[in-house]
């Protein structure tokens, strides 16, 4: 599915949802919030979606089993010598990791066929690399900067929320005679619900896209230290078939 498509989606069941839950679900007191309250259900939603999302992604793109075990049985049988069984390795255990290292061997193992020189080979090995990797960064980071987003959106919210209130707060000390008690407690409640409101969305959805940017660093950056030792280990088979020829 399209990520366009998919966000419209979820968009719009979230507005749908949010609308349901003020009219029928929420206590009075929270109600109190006004129309806003709507768009920070909205908002809530939107972050728990796609924070379950980069969850499952997240978790997918790890593939079977520990990450480290892998790396560890991969260098191990690289070392050896062993290309298909290394292939069969990443096949088996699939993610963002196993499927960047899969395309070096096997563009190492198609060059290995044809009479390209040594260099061509290393050469070809590295772009496979690079171009499995620029393919498998963009699923890693999607949504991350609508987390973000939401986490500015929801806290703007929260605040206009509160002027309103404090709006509705100063009309009703404004009217001649007695303040209006009744209007001015609306009003202090209106600010209260919509600044608690925005801090609780922007809390969950910071903290979210904090924990989850540092998960996919260090995903990069296994993905890298695994690509260069692999490479290390290509350029060292090529020099050894090349004296072998010698």
């Amino acid at each position: 599915m399209r990520q366009s498509v998919f966000f419209t989606i979820v968009l719009i069941v979230s507005v749908v949802i949010a609308a349901c839950v003020y009219s029928f679900l929420l206590p009075a007191n929270i109600k109190a919030g006004g129309p806003l309250v709507i768009v920070l259900i909205t908002l809530s939603l939107l972050s728990i979606t796609f924070i379950i999302e980069r969850y499952l992604t997240l978790r997918r793109a790890e593939g079977r089993g520990q990450l480290a075990r892998f790396v560890s049985e991969f260098r191990s049988v690289v070392n050896e010598g062993r290309v298909d069984d290394a292939v069969k390795l990443c096949e088996h255990q699939g993610g963002a990791l196993a499927n960047v290292l899969r395309a070096g061997l096997l563009s190492f193992q198609d060059s290995g066929q044809s009479d390209m020189t040594t260099y061509e080979k290393q050469d070809v090995t590295r772009r496979a690399i690079d171009e499995a990797n620029l393919l498998e960064a963009p699923l890693l980071e999607r949504n991350l900067i609508a987390l973000s987003t939401i986490a500015s959106i929801a806290t703007m919210v929260g605040l206009l929320g509160t002027t309103i209130g404090m709006i509705r707060s100063f009309a009703a000390m404004a009217t001649t005679g007695a303040p209006d008690a009744i209007q001015l407690a609306l009003g202090i409640s209106e600010a209260l619900v919509n600044t608690a409101g925005g801090l609780f969305v922007a809390i969950v959805s910071i903290v979210a896209y904090n924990f989850y940017v540092n998960k996919v660093d260090s995903l990069n950056y296994m993905i890298d230290e695994a690509a260069h030792e692999m490479l290390n280990q290509v350029n060292a088979m090529l020099r050894g078939r090349r004296r072998a020829q010698a």
